[in-house]
């Protein structure tokens, strides 16, 4: 994976795409200043360092019947490497789970779970979560409402602006 050191354009253009991944190349040279052919190759060469890890759509969870979503705070009994990787792999194998974060402190994983209902949760808290190896505790959090939501980072355009990275513009 080739790096590449992100002058003002390359903050644009992932900026750009973090807020609108579906907007065309043409949009995206265009608000970049550029031309739509280096602005390609721009992209491309984003994709290949790992700037860019993917493209998503921001699906409605209510719409498809996902109208509950829980944090839940889990502790294990052990904490040794492979016991985490393990809770890790099961986790993944789990698609209600969609997200996954190691933690340090009394906490050792916060899981965001979606759920049809209370009920479903609550199913799947004790015959999948609360039964798998290794899971000492579960401490569940049932949010109520999302009053923000920005997937991604902040993105400061005027930071990284050097002028020896012209060449990735041509």
């Amino acid at each position: 994976m080739r790096r590449v050191k992100l002058d003002r354009i390359d903050r644009r253009i992932l900026r750009d795409l973090q807020n609108d991944g579906r907007m065309t190349n043409v949009e995206l040279a265009r608000r970049a200043g550029i031309s739509a052919p280096p602005c390609l190759r721009r992209v491309r060469a984003l994709e290949e360092s790992g700037y860019i890890r993917g493209y998503h759509a921001d699906i409605n969870p209510e719409a498809l019947g996902f109208g509950v979503t829980v944090f839940a705070q889990v502790g294990l009994t052990s904490q040794a490497e492979a016991d985490l990787r393990k809770f890790e792999e099961l986790v993944n194998s789990w698609p209600l789970v969609r997200e996954c974060h190691m933690l340090a402190g009394e906490t050792d994983f916060l899981l965001k779970i979606v759920a049809e209902d209370w009920d479903a949760y609550q199913r799947f808290l004790t015959t999948k979560l609360t039964a798998a190896p290794n899971v000492s505790h579960v401490k569940s959090a049932l949010a109520i409402r999302n009053s923000k939501y920005l997937p991604g980072v902040p993105i400061d355009t005027e930071v990284g602006d050097m002028p020896e990275e012209a060449e990735l513009e041509e």
